[in-house]
């Protein structure tokens, strides 16, 4: 790979960062930019840019970074109260750093990940002419 991600220098070492969690296939660590009182970042060792870019071979991968998000979520004491997972696709979806990657937020009630506003301009938008509410 030529330079890669942040992602992959973190996982290289060639960047600071806490790390939480690593195995052969998959690194968690603390974002720098803290979303939730308990925020992780949970990727893939292997750079896969996007959702788009994944493979059948990525499948298991994909299967772990779940069960890693899960065995995090227990230690941090979380997995009772709730949980969001979150991965972000692209620039309209708020994807920066193009390495495939889970958010692992907790420690507080979230708000709704859609507000009540754009719910309902979106239903507005796409109500059919003649149809009641």
């Amino acid at each position: 790979m030529a330079e890669g991600s942040i992602f992959t220098k973190i996982i290289k070492r060639e960047a600071p960062a806490t790390i939480v969690y690593e195995d052969d296939d998959v690194i968690a660590f603390v974002p720098n930019r803290l979303q939730a009182p308990v925020h992780l970042l949970i990727v893939p060792k292997k750079e896969i840019p996007t959702i788009n870019d994944v493979t059948e071979e990525d499948a298991a991968m994909l299967g772990k970074l779940f069960l890693v998000a899960k065995k995090l979520a227990k230690e941090k004491g979380i997995a009772e109260t709730g949980y969001r997972l979150t991965m972000n696709m692209n620039e309209d979806a708020g994807q920066s750093v193009f390495h495939l990657h889970m958010h692992l937020l907790g420690g507080r009630k979230l708000g709704p990940m859609v507000t009540q506003e754009e719910s309902n301009g979106e239903q507005e938008k796409n109500k059919k002419p003649g149809k009641d509410k």
